[in-house]
């Protein structure tokens, strides 16, 4: 198992819990800290020391406060953190769920294991980091799911046309009259709201502004 360990996690009691969890596993050394300005820099002094960590598990948002910080989030972090130790092993621990940021991630080979802050999570990041240390790629099984809900959904013109009005700031009750403008059927206002809801389901969203942000993210608007 990993002898040295580096946690960047700014709630104390996540903190704690991930502390107790490497205790577990037998990790020899584990230490912490509450921001990624020092996070980088704690790497960065184990490798002028020759002392440096095996793996590094970090939270995506970290909370803002007076301190004034460079890197901003955990995924900054974690590219800062390649940069100068690329051969860091590298487990996210987050309430956020998976995104193209963190399939960018898997795929240039900056992270070994994704893991989201919910019901079980002790038990994913013991696996997260069983896998890891083996060199294998994980996935907690809820991003899973997500990643396999999302591929399932194969938007369509209209769908397109419906988020681009909703990026527009047009509401859903303004959409049939601008449809309408421009011929696009269906237009009614009870197509436009099964449709939105469709994907906000398929796609485990419950705001619109949620299905927005991922259309923009994945580049289809």
């Amino acid at each position: 198992m990993f002898k040295k360990v580096l946690i960047a996690e700014d709630h104390e009691i996540a903190n704690i819990s991930v502390q107790k969890t490497l205790q577990e596993l037998g990790v020899q050394t584990a230490e912490y800290v509450y921001y990624c300005d020092d996070a980088f820099k704690w790497v960065k002094n184990s490798m002028r020391d020759e002392d440096p960590y095996d793996l590094l598990i970090t939270d995506i948002e970290f909370e803002d406060d007076d301190t004034v910080q460079t890197i901003k989030n955990g995924l900054e972090l974690v590219k800062a953190v390649k940069t100068i130790q690329p051969q860091i092993k590298v487990v996210i621990l987050s309430a956020r769920g998976g995104s193209k940021e963190i399939d960018d991630l898997f795929q240039n080979n900056m992270l070994n294991g994704y893991v989201r802050k919910a019901r079980r999570d002790g038990q994913y990041l013991k696996e997260a980091l069983r896998a890891a240390y083996n060199n294998k790629i994980y996935k907690s099984p809820d991003i899973r799911n997500t990643v396999q809900e999302r591929n399932s959904h194969e938007f369509t013109v209209f769908d397109l046309h419906v988020v681009k009005l909703l990026c527009e700031g047009i509401s859903q009750k303004e959409m049939p009259f601008y449809l309408q403008q421009n011929d696009i059927k269906p237009s009614s206002l009870s197509s436009i709201e099964k449709r939105l809801n469709l994907m906000k389901e398929v796609l485990a969203f419950t705001k619109n502004e949620q299905l927005v942000a991922y259309c923009k993210e994945i580049g289809l608007v």
